[in-house]
């Protein structure tokens, strides 16, 4: 098949790389195929995946994502903080437990550090949502670690 030149006319094979009337170098024809994309940006979906378990889920399973090591890392830092908060609560639970046994203090107290660890958690949150959004691995202390191992991250 013979194409023309778009600057001289001249005629010349699909194959050539340059024309033979001008010199100038011939524009492949970009294929068709597309790599494999998901619905979400990777930054995108990294942040979706702290909203709740749910995505984090979907995210590791997920033929576009699950081969993605950025979103990889987020969704299992989210479901480890999941574990993490779950242990908290329990924690606070116990706590809540001994503090009740003290009148009028205790449930002050109680109330003073259930709401320091509420903010604290939503505080990490929100740095983590952030963090994915611009496209950031941050690794949280202990946490950080193993998503980045079962990412598939190598420190040297």
């Amino acid at each position: 098949m013979l194409l023309a030149c778009p600057h001289c006319a001249a005629q010349m094979p699909d194959t050539a790389a340059f024309c033979p009337g001008c010199g100038r170098p011939m524009k492949k024809p970009v294929p068709n195929a597309r790599p494999e994309a998901g619905l979400f940006a990777e930054n995108a979906a990294g942040a979706l995946a702290y909203l709740t378990f749910i995505p984090a889920i979907l995210f590791l399973v997920l033929k576009p994502y699950k081969k993605k090591s950025f979103v990889r890392f987020h969704a299992v830092q989210c479901l480890l903080l999941w574990g993490a908060g779950i242990i908290i609560a329990l924690a606070l639970k116990l706590v809540s437990d001994l503090l009740f046994l003290i009148p009028a203090i205790g449930p002050l107290l109680w109330l003073l550090i259930s709401a320091v660890v509420v903010l604290a958690v939503v505080l990490v949150w929100l740095v983590l949502v952030v963090k994915a959004l611009q496209g950031e691995r941050f690794k949280l202390p202990l946490l950080g670690e193993f998503a980045a191992e079962y990412a598939g991250e190598s420190e040297p």
